[in-house]
C-alpha cells in the first residue's frame, strides 16, 4: 500500500476516534451525579437566633434557629377557639382573605380549594391542613365565614376560618408573617392586604411564601407542601 492510499485510511480512522470520544462524552456529561436528584431542603423565614455548638476540636460551630409563627386564638367559622397548637404536627397552608373582598380574595380561596381538592385525590393520608384569617373581622363573623367555607367547598375538617379581634389580626400578619394587612381608604373593599400564601411546616415555621393568585406558584406549593410533609428533621 503506497502513501496516497494510506493518508485516507489514517484520516477515516482520526474522524472515527474524535466521533467516539465525543459519543462517550455526551453520554457521560448526560449522566446525573448521584447527589443531583436529591431534594433541597426548603429555605426558612422569618425571626431567627444565632446559637453556637462547641465542636469536639474545641472551636465553635454556629446553628441559626428559626422561631415558629407567634402564638394566636381565635375563633373559626363554628365559633370554635382554635390556636397555634390545633395546627403543630401539620403541614400548613395559610392566606388572609374577607368574605366580601371584591379583587384577589375569590382567586386565592379558589387556588387554596383547588389545591385542598388535589391533596385530598392524590395524596390523602398526608398531614395537611388550611388556615384562613380575616383581614376584616368585625364584619366577618362566624356565621359570615361558615356560608363563604360552604360557599367555596371547604373541607372543615382540613380548613379553619378564623376571625377576631383586627389589631392581634393585623400584628399577627405584619410581625408574624412578615405580610401586609391594614385598613385602607384607597383599597377596594376597604382593606389592602397581601396576595402571599404561607407554607408552614411541622413546627409551625415559615417555609415559603407564593403568589395566591398564580396556578404555577400554587402548584409549586403543593409539591413544596409534599416535600415538606416527608421532612424528618426538627
Amino acid at each position: 500500500m503506497n502513501e496516497k492510499q494510506k493518508k485516507p485510511q489514517q484520516l477515516s480512522l482520526k474522524i472515527g476516534a474524535i466521533i467516539f470520544f465525543a459519543a462517550l462524552f455526551t453520554a457521560c456529561s448526560n449522566q446525573q451525579p448521584p447527589h443531583s436528584t436529591k431534594q433541597k431542603s426548603l429555605p426558612y423565614f422569618g425571626e431567627f437566633d444565632i446559637e453556637l455548638t462547641s465542636m469536639p476540636d474545641g472551636s465553635q460551630k454556629p446553628d441559626t434557629l428559626y422561631y415558629p409563627i407567634p402564638k394566636f386564638s381565635f375563633i373559626n367559622q363554628d365559633s370554635t377557639i382554635i390556636t397555634r397548637e390545633n395546627y403543630t404536627g401539620h403541614v400548613t397552608l395559610v392566606d388572609f382573605f374577607f368574605t366580601d373582598c371584591p379583587t384577589i380574595c375569590p382567586m386565592m380561596s379558589a387556588q387554596m380549594a383547588r389545591l385542598q381538592d388535589k391533596f385530598l385525590k392524590e395524596n390523602p393520608d398526608l398531614p395537611v391542613r388550611f388556615l384562613s384569617f380575616s383581614v376584616k373581622p368585625e364584619a366577618d363573623t362566624p356565621q359570615k365565614l361558615k356560608a363563604y367555607s360552604q360557599k367555596i367547598g371547604a373541607d372543615l375538617s382540613r380548613w379553619n376560618f378564623l376571625t377576631g379581634k383586627a389589631s392581634d389580626i393585623y400584628d399577627l400578619a405584619q410581625y408574624g408573617f412578615l405580610l401586609t394587612a391594614f385598613p385602607s381608604d384607597t383599597a377596594q373593599g376597604g382593606i389592602f392586604h397581601t396576595d402571599k400564601v404561607t407554607l408552614l411546616d411541622k413546627t409551625m415555621r415559615m417555609r415559603g411564601y407564593y403568589d395566591g393568585t398564580s396556578t404555577s406558584s400554587m402548584d409549586q406549593l403543593f409539591n413544596d407542601a409534599i416535600q415538606l410533609s416527608q421532612e424528618t428533621k426538627p
